[in-house]
């Protein structure tokens, strides 16, 4: 997907969306944008998953190039696979905010 230069930049972000499109692996990214990085034993607290789902979920974060894991001994650890990913969180909530701001405005003005 990304190694391949003749897709379109669009079909590649299509991609990347496609990777972020389920609450869990947004919640997910929320806990990794938290801290360095999470076992996955704290990934499971977090999300209150099963094993078998979360390890699904992070299969397509994987995927997707979202997070990296490093096996230490039994113990799989994950992080962000960039910075940017907790920039685009954090783009995304202020745009939300923003957005129910602007619905709510205009409940207030339609229901005068």
């Amino acid at each position: 997907m990304l190694t391949d230069p003749t897709r379109p930049l669009y079909e590649v972000k299509a991609g990347l969306f496609k990777g972020l499109a389920h609450p869990i692996r947004i919640r997910i990214l929320e806990v990794l944008s938290a801290q360095p990085e999470a076992s996955v034993s704290e990934l499971l607290a977090d999300t209150a998953l099963e094993a078998s789902h979360l390890s699904q979920h992070l299969s397509v974060l994987r995927t997707n190039h979202l997070v990296v894991s490093e096996r230490r001994g039994s113990l799989v650890f994950y992080r962000l696979a960039y910075p940017q990913v907790a920039d685009l969180l954090h783009v995304a909530r202020d745009l939300l905010g923003e957005m129910l701001e602007t619905t709510h405005r205009h409940l207030s003005e339609q229901s005068r």
